[in-house]
């Protein structure tokens, strides 16, 4: 299986995502960010045109271990991620691309 993000520029969403997925803004190859241990599928880029205002494109919501989603949230955000709203956390944090694209990050913590 193979996930598409519409994306204006790879270089500037690549690395967000792969670390994001994966724990490390490095695991991209080509057009498209890679999991070594093949935990979780391939996101493909697929080019498109820049346009004004990001639009939405996709909508994941990544499932974390609580011990693993803070250093995951850094290592996103440390490869150009930002922080959208994490009055949720820990039950859930979001957060975005450098083109506006959103992913919800969830633990177990502090559900019902």
């Amino acid at each position: 299986m193979e996930i598409a993000l519409d994306t204006a520029d790879d270089t500037v969403a690549g690395p967000f995502w792969a670390a994001l997925l994966t724990g490390d803004a490095g695991n991209t190859v080509h057009d498209s960010a890679f999991d070594p241990t093949n935990r979780v599928p391939s996101v493909w880029f697929q080019r498109t045109d820049p346009h004004e205002t990001p639009r939405q494109r996709w909508h994941m919501d990544l499932w974390l271990a609580p011990e693993s989603a803070r250093s995951r949230i850094r290592a996103a955000v440390a490869a150009g991620g930002t922080v959208v709203d994490d009055s949720g956390s820990p039950s859930y944090t979001v957060l975005a691309d450098p083109e506006g694209n959103r992913v919800c990050v969830c633990t177990a913590v502090g559900r019902d």
